[in-house]
């Protein structure tokens, strides 16, 4: 976190000295003439179910959105803004008060501001002209309530980089996905299966309000992404040609300057390519400012393959003469042999472990399909099936995730999670027919083919769970102690241990809490439990002898 505070410093100082290419993005706005003339009145039947002309926004028995969306890009933008108006401003509320709740100081937010301003200032120059336009349309029924950080075209803009900005500061790493493909002798039937974890996190309330988008475009191909109401870019989707594309984060750099954001691109994969070939031009075109696999999944050319995309570098990674695509945080294609900050994040990183056990799991699972692999996503435990606590971030389930979601390209047809994570019923569509399904605009039809349905993980209903549920709120209880240097009882830290005893961070929590407080010798002893257990990382692992080496020369 200190280095996050010294990297916004540094852009305090730099944008000091670029006011005028602020204003200029701020002011930018895309070409919106015609608005006039566009149709803005949503009909509400019922507290789920919205039209607006041929649009539609339902909402199914599982608790997922679904929303149909069709015309000329601001035509399109208009009708997905007003249709989901109120989930916009829930994921708004949940987003910023995300942040609000790390940067409690209403000055320091204003300051905050001005610096995202300096660090966004070429995006706009970025993202194709439909996009934004699009983003616009959108833009007319997001709230006021968080104009003194941005008006809401420029906010909502600035939204559809946050993908790259939470990853690139955790160098930061609050994206640990991992995806697989498998094809001919590794599925059931011989076609193209495509599997992913989606473990990008901002919160338990940014999760709740999911939503399934059939946008029907003037240009291009039909397609369907999974995401959240606001969200015009794609994090995984699918389209009418059985192209795919899901997003992998890899290690960056802090960048100092927006460019294309990641969701923008594949969102332009997405509509405009069919062929892996195809997509890769499209990549080839864009200038990005993270780095990035985009796995590509292809019905015309019955295979997967990895775009890897960087500020810098750009590479392809095929697998010739094999069955199936692993994907997690590190890139595989030649192009970053040499690349030292990929060789640190498989070297340090939790994302080559997550690549041996998505392995393991997919030689354990002769021929997959769509229940086998959904089995795969959520599968909790390390290598060789060990026990590694819940939530850790070697596990394929990290307990975190937005979404899981399964492609069966050939076969034009995907199964998408519900709450929670990725464990409750996945929901089948069949994108054959779903669109038509949709225009029909009755309440009472359903949208998915439900007989495809795979059920929910049973473990949501066990005892383990609800202690896992319980160990979260625990664990802020504690960390925020921790950062107050208040006592919690010895009751509390004993059931604390109990709820989640397989997991490291269990123990160094309780190991940081009791330093704060100067019980060395319980610190020490706690220290030394998590350091028995999977660490997630190398620095994980060399914080805890740091702070053994310290409880040691303490007592």
């Amino acid at each position: 976190m200190r280095n996050i505070f010294y990297y916004i410093f540094f852009l305090c100082i730099i944008s000091l000295l670029s006011s005028c290419g602020i204003k200029k993005s701020l002011a930018a706005r895309p070409d919106i003439s015609g608005i006039e003339s566009i149709d803005t009145t949503r009909i509400k039947h019922s507290e789920t179910f919205f039209t607006l002309n041929n649009n539609v926004l339902r909402k199914n028995k599982q608790g997922l959105w679904e929303m149909y969306v069709e015309g000329k890009p601001l035509e399109r933008g208009v009708a997905a803004g007003s249709l989901s108006r109120e989930l916009i401003k829930i994921q708004e509320d949940a987003f910023i008060g995300k942040i609000t709740e790390l940067i409690p100081s209403e000055s320091y937010l204003k300051f905050l501001s001005k610096i995202v301003a300096w660090y966004n200032r070429k995006l706009h120059l970025n993202v194709p002209e439909e996009y934004k336009t699009e983003i616009y349309g959108v833009s007319r029924y997001a709230s006021n309530d968080y104009n003194d950080f941005a008006e809401p075209y420029v906010r909502m803009l600035y939204a559809h980089g946050a993908h790259d900005i939470g990853h690139a500061l955790q160098d930061l790493m609050l994206v640990g996905c991992t995806s697989f493909a498998a094809w001919d002798d590794k599925t059931v039937d011989g076609k193209l299966l495509i599997g992913r974890n989606f473990d990008f996190y901002a919160g338990d309330d940014f999760s709740k309000e999911k939503l399934v988008t059939f946008m029907n475009p003037s240009e291009g191909y039909k397609f369907m992404t999974y995401g959240w109401a606001g969200m015009m870019g794609a994090l995984s989707g699918m389209n009418e040609e059985g192209l795919t594309v899901t997003i992998n984060a890899g290690k960056s750099k802090i960048p100092l300057i927006a460019k294309t954001p990641i969701s923008i691109l594949t969102r332009e994969i997405l509509q405009y390519a069919s062929t892996i070939d195809e997509a890769i031009e499209i990549a080839r075109k864009r200038e990005v400012f993270v780095s990035e696999s985009i796995m590509i999944g292809s019905a015309k050319d019955k295979r997967a393959a990895l775009i890897e995309v960087s500020p810098d570098n750009f590479g392809v990674y095929n697998v010739p003469n094999t069955n199936q695509l692993i994907c997690s945080n590190h890139f595989q294609s030649d192009s970053y042999t040499e690349d030292k900050r990929n060789q640190k994040a498989i070297e340090e990183s939790h994302s080559f472990y997550r690549y041996q056990r998505m392995t393991e799991l997919l030689s354990e699972n002769d021929k997959l399909n769509p229940e086998k692999a959904v089995a795969v996503l959520r599968n909790r435990d390390g290598l060789d099936d060990k026990l590694i606590g819940y939530g850790n971030e070697k596990a394929l389930n990290q307990m975190l995730a937005h979404h899981g979601i399964v492609f069966q390209p050939e076969e034009r047809k995907v199964w998408v999670s519900t709450n929670p994570y990725q464990m409750g019923e996945f929901v089948a569509y069949d994108l054959d027919d779903v669109f038509e399904r949709m225009k029909q605009q009755k309440e009472e039809i359903v949208i998915a083919t439900e007989s495809l349905n795979v059920p929910e993980d049973p473990f949501i209903h066990t005892k383990m769970y609800a202690n896992y549920e319980s160990f979260r709120i625990l664990s802020r209880k504690i960390e925020s102690a921790i950062d107050d240097e208040k006592e919690v009882s010895e009751d509390e830290l004993s059931r604390f241990q109990s709820l989640n005893s397989n997991y490291w961070a269990t123990y160094y929590i309780l190991g940081e809490y009791y330093y704060v407080q100067k019980e060395y010798k319980k610190a020490l002893i706690a220290f030394k439990q998590a350091q028995k257990r999977e660490v997630t990382t190398v620095p994980d692992v060399k914080n805890i002898e740091k702070y053994i080496r310290k409880c040691e020369r303490k007592i």
